[in-house]
């Protein structure tokens, strides 16, 4: 490529609204028509070809009058640069021209030269690259013969699992001439290289911090490329250093129709991508003469995709159609391997058609399987409270999900009505689609392709769906298409640059009858590697985000089915959870695919997300969405299962993505010394909620602590806080356990270096002691018991000990439920336990609980015990929201590896109000339960005081007891923690904190304050009271 002094505008060629400038001079870059790279000469050539022609000659494969004309029509005639005879040695140069004479022999005999196919390869067996050579139609993408499967293999071996340590270039030209004098065939040639990154680079030329592309080139690109390409990569390579999605730009070139469209993104961002790029622009009858793919040891992946229009094309011009071409481009990076594009018996869908057909089939997979009548009837008959009948309505629950509705059924749907798909998608479009409002600006292509069909209403659509679809569930399947366009508030789908896909859903077409609480809000991402929802129940929400594994194609079919509601079940728990912090029960859930990184899933969910919560501003990159919701929302991440060391990573995304009032609170877990966060097992913040639950028990049933027998699963801070007789300790690691009590100083020893029970001194055992790792098998037991496999031994050993208090910290959901919690029993029916606190989310089923209750068991649920970790978060979010960029990197962030005074003070200030919030609501379970004279379970009492805190913080949060100045400043200023408070001063703090958060703060410290201190049937004068003194 080379520019010109006109190459002016470097901004993207769509204007606002994703449109195009009407005017391409003012839109377009310009380069001259000259070539971007330049082909060695192999000055080797000649005498290479009398080797070859020697060399066929002698084999006689070809009549020898022959060879000489076949050898020189090879090297002169065919259109095949230099590279591939510098690259290849004679012999294979001979194989090649033997194989397409044999080629040409075979079209003969069939009387037809359209059947000459040419398919020449080699592949380096040491990985050092290939060469690929066959026929190839421009404009068309092949469905059979070797073009139909050429480049998704070159992706497959070369591309898709690049990284800067080993990763190829390719060049990829159509021969200039024709296969022979018959047939009219060019040939497709591919040369891909392994990159060679030299060991020493050569030293920058920039003083100004930004890479110099010399320096992270392969030599090979140095040499072959034009000076002005080299610029071009260069602008093209910072940019995708900024960035986090895909960067793409347009050239025209000087006195020609061709059109030049160079793509950058980092290494590893899609896969399949290069391949899908094809059969783009075969969509829009364009042919390209070269293409290239070069890679950086940076990280940085760009690709160049020389255009141009077909001779005989009935598609839009060129000048239009290749910004559509860029824009759908960003749809194939987000998804490159559609089976509603790639498909050759559907491909009349577009890009952006067969895009929305794809999300439309996922959220079908997932909200198609509902239940129906039948479910509903026999769950009216039987009593979910029966443990018995709880087993036979989820048993039955699972096999509905699993056989109404599969992945494959609902494609085949969507394949047989292409039709309908298409309508569905212009209903779509005509509400997310961004309007036009600017007269010099003239719409883009797919906006005029909107305008050709008629669009019809829901109800119309509705009609059509019915009457032209015979089959009940084909009808279903095409109405959950509708059902998703009239809840979809927002969504990137026409962003010009994104790399997953998000759309802001409003819940309420979720069943009551399986989803009694409705959600406040719902997110649903769709990447290339994988799929995710959010949920929160209130609009200022926070919970963790997890990373949802398969250990194989079978798990993943099960985990596909139940991503959603194990998403539900998890933000309506957290919801119970929260109850005494501004922010409500939320969720998310990501099921990366099989072999997919965990890490790539996550980052591109976080940025779709920040996608719809971040106003676009910048043409051509991020633009405005069409907002159906109008409010700015703000969301709170936390770390779970498989994201604990991401949380940083997302902050500072959050910031370089322009969220400067909320980059600080977006994630909690975030690392103390870089980022300021308040590490949970640093400061034993879920510990110390735990610990007055243990705690209060003693205190009101008077025992001590030095004589109680405890079990529990991991918890090292529950080991650091406690002094009673702990006998089993159960953790990821094994299995220790003492009935004479476990050596306490060991086990300290061990909690504090913060290291599993596989490290305990096996010496300081007594003699009926014992430590069995997971690695472990064939051990004997002090009994004389033989474990045969230590993993085995360690998944069911919580139902093998007995003690007064059992104390489950850490371990798998539902690990105790109703089809084993008669383990924790004994023959006789008594409990291995008379008090639990359950301190591991989920650790124990409703239906355990309850059936561990009616025994006589003490025993406190997870959303009230182990509530300390979210109250501390909580508090991590106030920081950020409250203190300013520049006092949050004085006051949160270490100096020299140590924290401020004002830090410590802060977590000390955490560390009391978990404590405070325990002991209340212990006291609150306690009293209820004994004024109801044990009539009514603990679990239960504990989900009643949640509902009725949220049901309160609700009503408060809308009333106007809020817009009571000095009631609202007598609650910020008992809510908020001291030191923050005495640091900024009450009236900045609230200047600076969003409205609904403050809402949300002042509504759940008057309702959680009210009920504890009245309990759940408090009454009206008591609130009025209570409302009185809030000023004071």
């Amino acid at each position: 490529m080379s520019t010109t002094p006109q190459q002016l505008h470097p901004a993207g060629p769509n204007g606002p609204n994703g449109v195009a400038k009407a005017n391409s001079d003012a839109s377009l870059q310009r380069v001259k028509n000259l070539p971007g790279y330049t082909t060695p000469v192999f000055k080797g050539k000649e005498e290479q070809r009398a080797i070859v022609l020697a060399d066929i000659a002698k084999k006689g494969f070809i009549p020898r009058e022959l060879v000489g004309n076949e050898v020189n029509w090879f090297y002169s005639q065919l259109g095949i640069d230099d590279t591939y005879f510098q690259n290849e040695s004679p012999s294979v140069i001979s194989d090649h021209i033997m194989a397409l004479f044999g080629a040409k022999v075979l079209a003969f005999t069939k009387h037809d030269p359209s059947k000459l196919v040419i398919d020449l390869e080699r592949i380096d067996e040491k990985g050092n690259g290939a060469t690929f050579i066959h026929t190839s139609r421009p404009g068309l993408t092949s469905t059979e013969g070797p073009g139909a499967t050429c480049e998704t293999r070159i992706d497959a071996l070369f591309l898709n699992n690049s990284i800067p340590t080993n990763c190829y270039r390719l060049e990829t030209y159509r021969s200039t001439g024709s296969i022979s004098d018959t047939a009219p065939q060019q040939l497709r040639c591919y040369f891909v290289t392994k990159c060679r990154f030299p060991a020493q680079p050569p030293p920058s030329s920039r003083t100004d911090g930004r890479t110099d592309i010399r320096t992270v080139s392969d030599p090979v690109f140095l040499e072959k490329a034009s000076e002005n390409t080299i610029e071009i990569y260069q602008r093209i390579m910072w940019q995708v250093e900024s960035r986090y999605g895909p960067v793409m730009e347009v050239f025209e070139v000087e006195g020609t129709r061709e059109r030049r469209l160079v793509i950058g993104y980092k290494i590893g961002g899609t896969s399949r991508f290069f391949s899908a790029l094809s059969n783009l622009y075969h969509y829009y009858q364009l042919y390209s003469s070269r293409k290239y793919v070069e890679q950086f040891s940076n990280g940085v992946t760009i690709i160049s995709l020389y255009l141009n229009p077909m001779p005989d094309s009935t598609a839009a011009p060129i000048e239009s159609s290749i910004f559509q071409v860029m824009k759908e481009a960003s749809l194939l990076y987000c998804l490159p391997d559609n089976p509603f594009f790639l498909n050759p018996e559907n491909s009349n869908h577009a890009v952006q058609e067969a895009t929305y057909a794809y999300c439309g089939w996922v959220f079908a997979q997932h909200f198609c399987n509902r239940l129906g009548p039948a479910y509903l009837q026999l769950r009216n008959i039987l009593s979910e409270a029966d443990a018995h009948h709880a087993e036979v309505l989820n048993d039955i629950k699972r096999r509905f999900r699993e056989e109404t509705f599969t992945r494959e059924s609902i494609a085949q749907v969507i394949h047989a009505h292409p039709e309908l798909i298409h309508l569905l998608y212009v209903n779509f479009a005509m509400v997310h689609y961004p309007v036009v409002d600017d007269e010099s600006l003239k719409p883009t292509l797919s906006y005029q392709r909107l305008q050709t069909t008629q669009p019809l209403t829901d109800e119309e659509l509705y009609d059509k769906i019915r009457r032209s679809v015979p089959n009940k569930q084909d009808v279903q399947v095409l109405e959950s298409f509708l059902i998703f366009n009239k809840h979809v508030l927002k969504t990137n789908f026409y962003q010009p640059t994104k790399v997953a896909l998000a759309f802001r859903l409003a819940p309420d077409f979720l069943p009551e009858a399986e989803y009694p609480i409705s959600p406040f809000g719902m997110l649903f991402v769709i990447g290339n590697e994988f799929r995710g929802f959010h949920i929160r129940f209130r609009d200022v929400a926070r919970g963790g985000i997890r990373i949802v594994m398969s250990r194989n194609k079978e798990n993943y079919s099960i985990n596909q089915r139940m991503l959603f509601d194990e998403n539900y079940g998890l933000a309506s728990t957290q919801s119970l959870k929260n109850k005494d912090i501004p922010e409500g029960g939320a969720k998310g859930t990501i099921l990366p695919s099989l072999g997919a990184s965990p890490r790539l899933c996550f980052e591109k969910y976080v940025d779709a997300v920040m996608d719809l919560l971040i106003p676009g501003q910048t043409p051509g990159i991020k633009e405005r969405l069409i907002d159906l919701y109008g409010k700015p929302e703000l969301l709170f991440f936390g770390p779970d299962e498989g994201t604990a060391d991401m949380m940083d990573w997302a902050a500072l995304h959050a910031r370089h993505r322009g969220a400067e009032t909320w980059w600080k609170s977006f994630t909690t877990g975030k690392s103390a010394e870089r980022l300021g966060g308040i590490p949970h097992d640093t400061y034993g913040m879920t510990s110390l909620s735990i610990r007055q639950y243990v705690l209060g028990i003693y205190k009101q049933l008077g025992l001590r602590e030095k004589d109680v027998t405890k079990v529990q699963t991991g918890g090292p801070d529950e080991i650091l806080l406690s002094s009673d007789k702990t006998v089993a300790v159960i953790d990821g690691s094994g299995v220790l356990a003492d009935p004479a009590g476990i050596n306490r100083e060991e086990l300290v020893r061990l909690a504090k270096l913060r290291v599993p029970v596989a490290n305990f001194d096996r010496s300081k055992l007594s003699k009926d002691g014992y430590l069995v790792k997971v690695d472990e098998h064939d051990i004997k037991l002090p009994s004389g018991e033989v474990v045969l496999d230590g993993t085995d031994f360690r998944n069911g050993a919580h139902f093998r000990f007995k003690a007064d208090l059992f104390v489950p910290c850490g371990g798998r959901p539902e690990a105790v439920n109703i089809s084993n919690v008669a383990a924790l029993c004994d023959t006789e029916g008594k409990p291995h336990f008379k008090y639990i606190v359950e301190g591991a989310n989920l650790f124990i089923t409703q239906q355990a609980r309850l059936h561990l209750e009616k025994r006589k068991v003490i025993l406190f649920k997870d959303s009230s015990a182990n509530k300390g970790g979210v109250t501390s978060s909580s508090l991590e979010v106030l920081a950020g929201l409250a203190l300013s960029t520049e006092e949050y990197l004085d006051l949160m962030i270490f100096k020299d590896g140590m924290p401020s005074k004002f830090y410590k003070n802060y977590v000390k200030d955490i560390q009391a109000k978990i404590t405070e919030n325990a002991a209340a609501e212990f006291q609150c379970i306690w009293r209820e339960h004994s004024r109801l004279q044990g009539a009514k379970p603990r679990t239960q009492i504990s989900d009643e005081l949640s509902s009725s805190l949220n049901n309160l913080q609700a009503e408060l949060e809308s009333s106007d007891l809020f817009e009571h100045a000095p009631s609202r400043k007598g609650v910020m200023r008992r809510a908020v923690p001291k030191t923050l408070v005495d640091q900024i001063g009450l009236d900045t703090l609230l200047e600076r904190l969003p409205e609904p958060y403050q809402r949300a703060l002042f509504s759940s410290w008057v309702a959680s304050h009210f009920i504890y201190k009245y309990g759940v049937n408090g009454s009206s004068v008591n609130f009025f009271h209570f409302a009185r003194d809030l000023a004071n």
